[in-house]
């Protein structure tokens, strides 16, 4: 199933998605919703995220491939970072070009794990329990930001400009998504493709670890990482970050 959020005139409206048509339900995604027999096409929809998160954890390195590449030591524990709530966009949206910053911004195609219940200090076999469904998420990245001052990595700014934190369109329950590959198209041109099950961290090991150091609320995004093929952006570059079975997450840099 593929949950989302919308615009429907004013209204803001949440419901699943099918086959191109938006079927509306009212509830909680996350704590039980009914169908209210209203469908809507996608695109009289405008799309909001599909979620709305507390906090989004985004991982570094959590990708053989990658530290293989780059020579990165397997970490032992997840590393993390925080990106900002104003950071959030929705699919269609414009990611934007900072204006206290002229460096390279960069694309980073990634998996995000939606959380569905408030857990703390969660066992293995609760953090399983309250993944809720998985996300496509665009890490964008104002990558000369973070070793620019040599005193202090700044990795809060570079990840937390407004329209930085992009993810949707859609959020998939039931999938898993070790058989999984994610795509990310520039331009239509293929530059990321790789098995998500080549994570160092699997979602569930994520989300178990995660919550022993902060406590996760439901609709909070886990992004687990990014791995090879990350380039910069240029204004007018249309970015996708497509993962079968889950979503087509699609935006333009301006």
């Amino acid at each position: 199933m593929l949950w989302a959020r919308g615009k429907v005139g004013e209204r803001t409206v949440f419901g699943t998605v099918s086959e191109d048509i938006f079927h509306v339900h009212d509830g909680d995604m996350f704590q039980g919703a009914t169908a209210t027999g209203e469908a809507v096409p996608t695109a009289a929809l405008t799309w909001l995220t599909p979620c709305q998160p507390s906090k989004m954890l985004a991982l570094w390195n959590n990708f053989h491939q990658a530290a293989e590449k780059n020579s990165w030591a397997v970490p032992v524990e997840p590393l993390y970072f925080a990106k900002s709530p104003s950071s959030f966009s929705a699919h269609l949206a414009p990611i934007l070009a900072p204006k206290a910053y002229d460096g390279r911004v960069v694309y980073e195609g990634e998996l995000g794990i939606v959380i569905g219940r408030a857990i703390s200090n969660a066992s293995a076999a609760e953090a399983e329990a309250a993944i809720f469904g998985y996300t496509c998420v665009n890490d964008v990245t104002a990558v000369e930001l973070i070793g620019r001052d040599a005193s202090f990595a700044q990795w809060t700014r570079a990840k937390s400009f407004d329209t930085f934190g992009v993810f949707g369109p859609t959020i998939a329950t039931d999938v898993d998504p070790l058989a999984l590959h994610l795509r990310t198209l520039v331009n239509g041109r293929e530059r990321q493709n790789y098995a998500l099950a080549d994570m160092i961290f699997k979602p569930a090991d994520l989300v178990h670890l995660i919550s022993r150091d902060t406590t996760l609320f439901p609709g909070d995004v886990i992004a687990c990482g990014t791995s090879l093929g990350v380039l910069p952006m240029k204004p007018g570059t249309v970015v996708e970050v497509e993962i079968d079975g889950v979503g087509r997450l699609r935006n333009t840099y301006r």
